[in-house]
């Protein structure tokens, strides 16, 4: 009762939302790159809000279902296909023993997320089910999935209520060009008015040096004021550092807990989801907001995940509409 993993992709891993509260320890938080993906996911199957998922990058997997269960797929669209006939994203899907789900490489975004109700059936180590690559902790033997491994489920789960409600608005990450909320510091201090100017005004590229671990760009040179060496402090989720070359480098998942160049900014948590979907040659520019509006949009973020909730619980509107025409046409013959 689980998966068979027939091709295991580029970067195929289980993830949730991190290890936290070892990061004192030197131990990253690691978790899901993009976590509007990830909880849209878990949503659309009543799913605990921090069960494991795989979390696929550019190139995704081929799997074999050895029971049934339900699935949901979100993030970049990897063209999915059951048995060689198209899968909708966003949506609660109905899987049968036997069946294949095979993806593609990602034709827009760069990760996939693929939940499932049966829950995997993956040890919990340190609070958490997730894969950290670095330490070969958590999700299956601390690694990355390989051909032929197999992933058993938790438990049986094949029936959801309001199940034909249970689809969405995918995400769109086919623009080549975002821009990306930051809160300035927590070093800007170090930088010259000219280098913070610079970091706002300038247009940057996504170099190929991008992993679950950081985003290297391309770009205009960020002047500091003048060493930008410094003693090594924490590093949060979308971090900026800027290291002696002058250009900015974007902390992620698997972040190291703490490093010796001064960070220029950090980027709001929502739109780090826009940051990982990007590809080798995006394009990035940085705007400023402060910690106020970010805490907004973070509440407005929270808000829209209850709307989600609340958009596939209620009955499909297709099966009302046959369900009316149904009456009608039983008067006809009262």
């Amino acid at each position: 009762m689980g998966i068979r993993v027939l091709k295991a992709g580029m970067l195929t891993t289980v993830q949730d939302l991190g290890r936290t509260g070892y990061q004192s320890q030197g131990f990253s938080v690691a978790g899901v790159m993009d976590v509007r993906s990830f909880k849209i996911a878990n949503l659309l199957l009543d799913n605990p809000e921090n069960e494991a998922v795989l979390e696929f990058t550019l190139i995704g997997p081929t799997l074999q279902f050895t029971s049934e269960t339900i699935i949901a797929i979100t993030g970049g669209d990897f063209t999915p296909t059951i048995n060689g006939e198209p899968v909708p994203m966003y949506e609660a899907v109905y899987v049968n023993r036997g069946d294949i789900l095979k993806f593609g490489s990602a034709r827009t975004g760069s990760r996939g997320y693929l939940a499932f109700s049966s829950y995997l059936d993956v040890p919990v180590v340190m609070g958490s089910r997730c894969t950290n690559l670095k330490s070969r902790i958590g999700g299956f033997k601390g690694r990355k999935l390989k051909d032929e491994d197999y992933i058993g489920f938790r438990m049986k789960r094949r029936y959801l209520p309001y199940f034909l409600s249970r689809k969405l608005k995918p995400d769109d990450f086919s623009a080549e060009n975002e821009t990306l909320r930051v809160v300035l510091g927590p070093q800007d201090e170090m930088f010259s008015k000219q280098g913070i100017d610079t970091f706002l005004s300038q247009e940057y590229t996504v170099t190929s040096d991008f992993d679950r671990m950081g985003c290297r760009l391309e770009g205009s040179f960020i002047a500091a004021k003048d060493q930008v060496d410094m003693i090594s402090d924490g590093i949060a989720y979308g971090s900026v550092q800027v290291p002696s070359h002058g250009k900015p480098i974007i902390l992620l998942s698997d972040r190291q807990t703490t490093g010796g160049y001064p960070k220029i900014a950090t980027v709001a948590s929502v739109d780090i989801p826009k940051l990982v979907q990007r590809k080798t040659d995006h394009k990035i520019r940085f705007t400023a907001i402060s910690v106020q509006e970010a805490q907004k949009l973070y509440r407005e973020e929270e808000k829209a995940y209850e709307k989600m909730r609340n958009e596939i619980h209620v009955p499909c509107k297709e099966v009302l509409d046959c369900r009316l025409v149904a009456k009608r046409v039983s008067k006809l013959f009262e």
